[in-house]
């Protein structure tokens, strides 16, 4: 009988030394690289995942150095999305080098690139969200996937991607009429680097030049500075562009140079805008950024 008894208060006592309640205990861990993937994995996944979104609004992916807390991350992960073709080398270079156990995915790799030639290497170009409709193929991979990991959730991820491809898919359109308002002339594009080859390529656009190549890890010489100075000056572009992941300075210089002006918004091109800004979700940085290029391109 004593036995039974301690046998119970032993039982009560192991039970009330556990830890609290994890309410999110049970749904998978998924981890995102780059913010567009996460705004996108938190629109499909909703409350049904654990989500970690490595990097911050605003931040650029080519030179981002991974601290611990992304490691950690990493390893408590059962998903891991991310973009490819190089978008994000130190975090890839860690994914890799960890021994982490959890499913990696380039979600960006569903899409076939455009392979562009820089110093004579062909590489990959990582920008692929910038065509509304790789975002549609981005959309429906991140859903796969999450069906994958947890397929008693297959009704709400399926549904929530269907309403974002819907939205997607109006934006396209939209995008290709306001372009096409621009006149023929001056539909060309200079930023800061080649960021928006998708995007020119698929709503009637010409990129004129960048300061630098596909990586923001590059340093524009001031042959190259002088040379696009020229270039745009040639070209009559009544206005060219700075990227709200790169120091705006270099491109300040060209337009000066140039003779041209400089659009007073910059373009969201790595990484959707801080929360509250025009530009914070995949969706309003696409039309955020046509707003900003057809007002600037038709302005006299």
């Amino acid at each position: 009988m004593r036995a039974t008894v301690v046998g119970i208060f032993l039982g009560l006592w192991l039970c009330g030394c556990q830890s609290p309640v994890d309410l999110s205990e049970g749904k998978p861990k998924v981890v995102s690289t780059s913010t567009i993937i996460a705004d996108l994995t938190e629109r499909i996944g909703e409350d049904e995942i654990e989500h970690i979104g490595i990097l911050e609004p605003g931040a650029d992916p080519h030179i981002y150095e991974p601290v611990p807390a992304d490691s950690v991350a990493f390893e408590k992960a059962d998903l891991i999305l991310y973009n490819g073709y190089n978008l994000e080398p130190g975090l890839i270079k860690l994914m890799y080098a960890a021994g982490i156990k959890a499913k990696k995915f380039p979600v960006g790799e569903v899409v076939t690139p455009l392979d562009l030639d820089y110093q004579g290497k062909i590489q990959p170009d990582p920008h692929v969200w910038g065509n509304a409709a790789n975002g549609i193929e981005m959309v429906n991979a991140i859903r796969d996937e999450l069906i994958a990991l947890s397929p008693e959730d297959r009704e709400k991820f399926t549904t929530n991607a269907a309403k974002l491809i819907e939205e997607l898919e109006q934006l396209h359109i939209w995008i290709k009429e306001e372009i096409a308002t621009i006149p023929p002339e001056r539909r060309k594009l200079v930023t800061s680097h080649d960021a928006f080859q998708y995007y020119t390529r698929a709503y009637g656009l010409e990129i004129l030049g960048t300061l630098i190549g596909i990586s923001t890890e590059e340093q524009p010489s001031a042959q190259t500075v002088k040379n696009l100075a020229e270039q745009i000056k040639r070209s009559q572009v009544p206005a060219i562009f700075a990227e709200t992941t790169i120091n705006p300075i270099l491109i300040k210089t060209v337009a000066e140079e140039a003779g041209v002006k400089l659009a007073p918004q910059k373009l969201y091109s790595d990484s959707i805008g801080v929360p509250g800004s025009e530009g914070d979700s995949y969706v309003k940085m696409l039309r955020f950024n046509t707003i900003t290029i057809v007002e600037a391109l038709k302005a006299k």
